[in-house]
């Protein structure tokens, strides 16, 4: 359980009940969801993709930058152990769609939040550092396939969209384009979102000047006065300390020439 901040008490997220997406089940609100089956309907989502753990399952992130992807901490362990995946068996596949991907790459860096811990990780109090920046072992220099901006900022009532990959959706992805933030406080965002198994670690979105802007990643989908919800990670100020972890922290191997993590661009707006 997680209790309101100063700004929110109008509307206290108090009460909410969690587990992490890999451990959960239950049916989608599927009438709200597009599949992204044709290459028309994934134009412009290309930079979403499938992260893949070998036989272990997948979850999904976005690229902000030709060879970095936002994804969630918790994608990054394995359930049962708790220890890390190995680097060498990630793999990041861009805007898959029924077999056939924009771009495959492996990954060299993998960073999560410095305050994250994933013991216990269905704990409310673990999500709002939720949140891991891996780098592939090459850019992705596809014209098709297009980084998305990062936003920090997030207001309660907000419109935002979701694109993620699913249990029964894993072969393409799927966009929620009308949901929206129903509370929030200074680390937790609660979204009125379909999730489920996958879902982890896919771009929440709100739309600013007809470019669509990062403002989270799913990590959890919850019980909040009696509905179902999705749980995702406030960005103020935790993207820039994971930012700065990722400049700290060493490739594991000296493939080329990385891109500056600074270049991963945020952008605060009201």
């Amino acid at each position: 359980f997680f209790q309101a901040e100063d700004g929110i008490r109008d509307s206290s997220v108090t009460g909410v009940q969690t587990c992490a997406l890999p451990i959960l089940a239950g049916a989608l609100r599927a009438e709200t969801l597009e599949t992204l089956a044709t290459a028309d309907q994934s134009r412009g989502w290309e930079a979403v993709g499938r992260l893949n753990f070998g036989d272990q399952g997948f979850c999904t992130a976005s690229l902000v930058t030709s060879d970095i992807v936002l994804t969630a901490a918790h994608c990054l362990y394995d359930k049962v152990t708790g220890a890390r995946v190995p680097v060498d068996r990630i793999e990041f596949q861009a805007g898959l769609r029924y077999g056939r991907a924009e771009a495959y790459r492996g990954i060299r860096r993998v960073v999560v939040h410095p305050d994250y811990v994933y013991e216990r990780a269905e704990r409310v109090d673990r999500i709002g550092a939720d949140l891991a920046l891996l780098e592939l072992d090459r850019p992705v220099r596809n014209g098709n396939v297009q980084p998305f901006r990062t936003q920090i900022r997030v207001r309660e009532g907000q419109n935002v969209q979701v694109v993620s990959y699913a249990k029964d959706r894993s072969e393409a992805a799927s966009r929620e384009g009308d949901c929206r933030v129903l509370t929030r406080d200074a680390d937790i965002l609660v979204l009125s979102c379909s999730v489920d198994f996958g879902s982890s670690g896919a771009p929440v979105f709100v739309e600013r000047g007809g470019e669509l802007r990062i403002v989270s990643v799913i990590s959890a989908k919850a019980t909040w006065g009696g509905r179902r919800v999705a749980l995702a990670a406030v960005m103020e100020g935790e993207l820039d300390r994971l930012i700065e972890e990722f400049a700290r922290t060493p490739a594991f191997a000296p493939v080329g020439k990385s891109v500056r993590p600074t270049q991963v661009q945020t952008t605060a707006s009201d």
